[in-house]
C-alpha cells in the first residue's frame, strides 16, 4: 500500500520531478512514485505548472501572436532575473558570519522604495512579518541598545579596578552592591559583545575523556543480514552522491532487514550527526514505533555519536555495530549505497547540480520501495512484499 494523504512538500517535489522530465508522461512520473495518475495531474493542475511536451506541435507552426507574446513574457523575466542577480550582488556581504538576518533586514529598509518590501524579502529569504516586526520595534531595540552601551561603561570601570580578572558573576556582584538591578546573564553578554573576559584558574585535567557514547556497541548481527519479521533489525549508513565542482550531497539510510524497505532516509550536504538522527526519526514515522529494533551501523562518527545513542534510547533501538574497517560486517548498507549511486550517476562521475540530484534522489528513493524488485523477495518490491505478508506500513517517511 501506498500513503492516501501526501504531505504539501511530497506534491512539491513530485510536481518538480514532472517538470524536470519532459520525456516522461504523468503516468510514467506517477507510477515511479506510486501515485495515481490522476493524483498527480490535479497537483500539476493545481499547482500551474507546464513544460514542453513530446507530442506537442512543432514552435514553428504556432501563430506569430503566442510567439511574440512568449518572448515578451521571456524578456520581462530575463529582466526580473538580471534584477535580482544585482540586488544579490550587492546583499553578498549580507551572507557572511555575522547577525546576516539584521543585515538583511537593513537592506531592505535601504532599498524597499527601489524593489519592493515583498520582493526584497523573497530574494533575501526572509519573512516579511519578520521584517516589519524588525521594523515595529526599532525604538525598542535603540533603547535597549543605549541601555547596554551604558552598562557596558559602567562593567569595564569594574573590570579594569579588578586588574582584568573579574568575569561576569563577581562583576555583577559588585554593581548590585553599588544600587545596580542587573541580571548577571545581561552582564554576561555585555562583557561578550565588548570582548572582555575574567581570568579564570583551571585545574589540571585529561585532554581525552571517554565519553559512554562512543563506546563500542556489541555486533547484535553477526552479518546474518536477514530477519524473520519487518521492523525487528535495520541496517544504517552514510553515502554521497559527487555534484559539479567537487561539492556533494550526503545520504543517510535505514533499511529494513525482513523486507529490504528504506524505512527512514535524509539527504543534506552535510554530513553531520542531523543527518542521522533525521534518518532515523525518519524510520520511526514510517514504522510508528522502533521498539526493541536492532539498529547496526558501521564505527562512523556520527553513529558513535553522544546524540545519535541518546537518539536511539529514546526510540528504545539497541545500537549494534560491526568490527572496525571491516565494510562486511554492513554488506547489505553498502551494497545499497552502490546500487544507489550506480543507478543514479548512470555512468556519469557526478550530477550537475543539488536540485538535480536531490530529484533523481527522491524519484530513485521511492520508486526503490515501490517498484524496484528484489530476488530475496521473489522479486517483489518492498511494499509489495509487506503488503502480501500484512506488515506493510502506509507512509514512506524521509527528511530532505
Amino acid at each position: 500500500m501506498v500513503m492516501k494523504n501526501y504531505p504539501s512538500e511530497f506534491k512539491a517535489v513530485a510536481v518538480a520531478l514532472y517538470q524536470s522530465r519532459p520525456g516522461a508522461t504523468i503516468k510514467q512520473v506517477a507510477a515511479d512514485l506510486g501515485v495515481n495518475p490522476e493524483t498527480l495531474r490535479n497537483w500539476i493542475r493545481a499547482a500551474g505548472a507546464s513544460r514542453p511536451r513530446g507530442h506537442q506541435a512543432d514552435a514553428s507552426a504556432r501563430p506569430a501572436a503566442p510567439l511574440e507574446a512568449e518572448n515578451a513574457a521571456l524578456r520581462k523575466k530575463i529582466r526580473e532575473l538580471e534584477e535580482e542577480r544585482e540586488i544579490l550582488r550587492k546583499a553578498a556581504k549580507l551572507f557572511r558570519p555575522g547577525d546576516a538576518l539584521v543585515k538583511r533586514f537593513r537592506f531592505v529598509a535601504d532599498y524597499q522604495r527601489r524593489h519592493g518590501v515583498k520582493r526584497l524579502c523573497a530574494i533575501l529569504g526572509v519573512a516579511r512579518s519578520s521584517y516589519y516586526y524588525w521594523r515595529a520595534t526599532a525604538s525598542d531595540r535603540a533603547a535597549r541598545q543605549a541601555a547596554d552601551a551604558r552598562l557596558a561603561v559602567r562593567i569595564r570601570v569594574v573590570h579594569r579596578e579588578s586588574d582584568g580578572t573579574y568575569g561576569a558573576p563577581r562583576i555583577t556582584a559588585e554593581l548590585r552592591e553599588s544600587g545596580e538591578r542587573v541580571n548577571h546573564k545581561k552582564v554576561a553578554r555585555v562583557m561578550r559583545s565588548i570582548d572582555l573576559a575574567g581570568v579564570r584558574l583551571r585545574r589540571g585535567h585529561r585532554t581525552t575523556v571517554a565519553d559512554p557514547a562512543t563506546v563500542k556497541a556489541p555486533d547484535l548481527i553477526g552479518r546474518d543480514f536477514t530477519a524473520a519479521a519487518v521492523n525487528t533489525k535495520y541496517v544504517g549508513d552514510i553515502t554521497y552522491l559527487p555534484l559539479d565542482g567537487g561539492k556533494f550531497l550526503y545520504l543517510a539510510t535505514v533499511i529494513d532487514l525482513a523486507s529490504r524497505r528504506l524505512a527512514g532516509w535524509a539527504i543534506a550536504g552535510h554530513m553531520l550527526i542531523e543527518l542521522v538522527t533525521d534518518a532515523l526519526a525518519a524510520a520511526q514515522r514510517t514504522r510508528g514505533s522502533l521498539t526493541s529494533a536492532i539498529m547496526h551501523t558501521d564505527h562512523g562518527s556520527q553513529y558513535k555519536s553522544r546524540a545519535f545513542a541518546e537518539a536511539c534510547r529514546s526510540a528504545g533501538v539497541r545500537q549494534s555495530m560491526g568490527a572496525i574497517g571491516s565494510s562486511a560486517d554492513n554488506a547489505l548498507a553498502e551494497s545499497f549505497n552502490a546500487t544507489f549511486k550506480r543507478e543514479t550517476l548512470k555512468g556519469r562521475k557526478y550530477r550537475p547540480g543539488a536540485h538535480e540530484a536531490r530529484l533523481d534522489a527522491f524519484r530513485w528513493l521511492h520508486c526503490y520501495n515501490i517498484r524496484r524488485r528484489h530476488s530475496r523477495l521473489g522479486h517483489r518490491s518492498p511494499i509489495t512484499y509487506e503488503t502480501a505478508t500484512g506488515t506493510s506500513s502506509t507512509t514512506l517517511a524521509e527528511a530532505a
